[in-house]
Parts: C-alpha cells; structure tokens; sequence
C-alpha cells in the first residue's frame, strides 16, 4: 500500500489544472491522495483518482480596471483571498489532524499550506503552477501594479483584515498572505528554460514543465478548419467585453476561424449579432483547441502559456495582471509571440498576422518544445515526491 498524499490548492483553474496529472500519476503508481479545494473543481479531482475534500471556498471574482490592474484592484483581490479563506481554516485543519498524511503538498500561491504545515508539524512540498522564487529571484515585484501605494486605503484594508486573521488563529503575522515561501521540496510546473534566472535555483526545485492530464468538463469541440484562432482570456480576469468586442470586429469576414472563450462575466448578448466565422462560448477545451490552432491570443496565464508550447501556438499576449505581465515579457524575450500594443482592428490582425508567419517564432517554438519534452512531467514529478517520502 502507497503512503498517503495530501493536495491543497486554491480554487483556480490555472493553479489546480497542472497538478492533476501528477495526482493521477501517485494514483497509477499505488499512492492514495486526497485533495482539497473548492467546490467547482470535485469533477476534475475525481476524474485524476484523489479523494475529494470539499472546501467553501470560493473566491471573489478578480476585477481589473479598464487602464490595467490598480492598487485598488490588488487590495480587493488580498482582502477578498483572506475573507475567503476564514471558512475553510477549521475544516483544513480537520482534515489534516484526522488523516495525517505522509507528505502535504499545498500550492506556492496560499499562505494556508506552509502555515498549517507548520502548526501540525507535517513533511511538506509545494506546488507552483508559475514562476518560481528563491534566494536570488523574488516573484513579488512582477505581482504588484505599476502605480502601487501602499498607503492606498484599499491596501491598507488588506493589511488590517490581515492582521486580524492572524491575531484570530493564533499565527504569526508574517505566515499570512506569504505566497512564494520556498518549501523543502518545490514541483514547478515549467522547464527551467522558461524560468527567470532558471540558473539560480538549485536541488530542492524541480522543473517538470506541464502536461495535458484531467481537466474540468467542457463541452464537445470540432475544430472548424485553418487558419485558427483561438482567443481567451482564461477563467479568472475575463470581464472584457470591450476586448471581446474588438476581437470581434478586428477578425469578422476574415480567413481566421475564430474560437473565442468569453468566460461567465460577459454576457454573450452585449457582443451583437456573430459573425459567421467565428465561434463564441464561455469556455472550450483549451488542450483540445490550441492542438488545431494556428495562433492563440491570450491573457498570457502561466497555464495557457505552458499549453501553448506543448502544441507550439505561436502567441499573441493581452495580459490582465502583473503576474500576466511578467509572462508575457517572457514570452516575448524568448521569441514565442509579442505583446498587443493596443486595442485597435489594425493592431490585433497586424499582430496574430505576424506571429503566424514568423520563421524566428517558430525556431523559438520548437525550442522551448524540446526543453518541454525533456523536463519529465507527471513521471519525474512523482519520482521527486517519492523520493522526498523516502527521506
């Protein structure tokens, strides 16, 4: 009988979707896992062969400002994260003292997981579903807007509503909202070769790179024909209508077939009467979709950008955070897309006209699809935790 695994991540698609394969990868080979998270998600958690814990968790909807991601907006989201969390500390606990597992593996992204590692004493690893942190690199700068005032009072609500979760549950202040803690061990869900300062991280991180496993349900797909656009914005930032808008008239009556997922903030009727090429839902199956398109626009999530090396879609980047900003500049650095310089019909087809036909982002492509290959997915992810359960 395997040793027992325990998963904790936040209720987000771009953080819970690369660590399912790992999960069916434990399960294959004899491990029991268990997994918590929101609601939404019990489908996929299933489907990968883990035990279900169901959390309240639901977070708020994370706004952007028409300009870009304000200090308002990013004070919203914190405070926002840390109400959402108060529900789910007991149960967590619960869960972790009841069916005390071998190794807790939690996502870099939530404090809860090196936290409740610490108060119950438990061996721990960390996923991280984006770029990673260490003594040489720090994260927390690309998360943060251009204008950030710390002085802000939506910020400075987030600092109070922070300081009474941790006066509540007895933690130290510092232990909340710390996302980026380095853990003993760290499964990083990129290769190396996409990582900032990839040279600087050493033994305790492992650059598996991503890989196509269970994912939420969607609907059936069939790809349309070439030229194929697929166009998202992923599941978290999507209240753009205007962005939707101007995809719309940018590429109506053109040679692309366009596959464009709106999220559930946008309602489908604001956009008008569809052209005929295109196809309009709330969500496609993104793997399924990028292994036909030709170019993918993109918010420039480190999930969607992963999923587009494995099919080498070249990409065109609208990024919606900080954290999006950081991807994409890296996308753009490593000659895997470029980055829309606006909004306009002439810019949006002068952009994915450009990337589809540029030889020097197709050596990068095929490049970074090498490293993607080599980097071991799921079977070297599950050989770090075994060999972290063997210590």
């Amino acid at each position: 009988m395997g040793e027992h695994i325990a998963f904790l991540t936040i209720p987000a698609a771009g953080h819970l979707n690369p660590t399912l394969p790992l999960v069916a990868e434990l399960v294959r080979r004899g491990h029991r896992v268990s997994y918590a998270t929101g609601p939404a998600y019990r489908s996929a958690v299933e489907a990968a062969g883990a035990t279900f814990v169901d959390l309240d968790w639901v977070p708020r909807p994370v706004k952007r400002s028409p300009g870009g991601q304000t200090t308002a907006d990013l004070g919203a989201m914190l405070t926002g994260f840390i109400r959402a969390s108060r529900p789910v500390m007991p149960v967590i606990e619960r869960w972790l003292r009841d069916d005390r597992p071998d190794l807790f593996c939690y996502d870099m992204m939530t404090f809860i997981g090196p936290m409740m590692a610490d108060q119950l004493g438990l061996p721990e690893a960390a996923t991280v579903a984006n770029f990673a942190t260490n003594e040489h690199f720090d994260l927390t700068p690309s998360l943060v807007p251009a204008d950030f005032d710390p002085g802000h009072p939506a910020f400075q609500e987030f600092l109070a509503e922070r300081a009474a979760f941790a006066s509540d549950f007895g933690v130290p202040l510092e232990k909340v909202a710390a996302a980026g803690a380095v853990a003993p061990l760290n499964l990083v869900f990129i290769p190396r070769e996409f990582q900032i300062a990839g040279e600087t991280f050493d033994e305790r991180f492992h650059f598996v790179g991503p890989a196509i496993g269970a994912r939420i349900p969607t609907a059936d797909w069939e790809p349309p024909g070439s030229p194929l656009l697929f166009v998202s914005l992923g599941t978290a930032v999507n209240d753009r209508p205007d962005f939707f808008a101007a995809c719309t008239e940018a590429f109506a009556g053109t040679e692309w077939k366009v596959a464009m997922a709106i999220g559930d903030q946008v309602d489908l009727a604001s956009l008008g009467e569809l052209p005929p090429n295109f196809d309009v839902r709330p969500y496609f199956p993104q793997p399924e979709v990028l292994a036909h398109a030709d170019t993918f626009l993109t918010h420039a999530g480190m999930n969607s950008v992963m999923e587009s090396l494995l099919h080498q879609v070249p990409m065109a980047t609208y990024p919606q955070t900080p954290e999006q900003q950081a991807n994409a500049r890296r996308v753009t650095d490593l000659n895997l897309g470029q980055q829309l310089p606006g909004l306009t019909p002439s810019s949006l087809r002068s952009v994915v006209a450009a990337i589809a036909d540029d030889p020097a982002i197709r050596k990068g492509l095929s490049g970074m699809h090498a490293h993607l290959s080599a980097a071991g997915g799921p079977s070297r992810a599950a050989d770090a935790v075994e060999a972290q359960l063997a210590r």
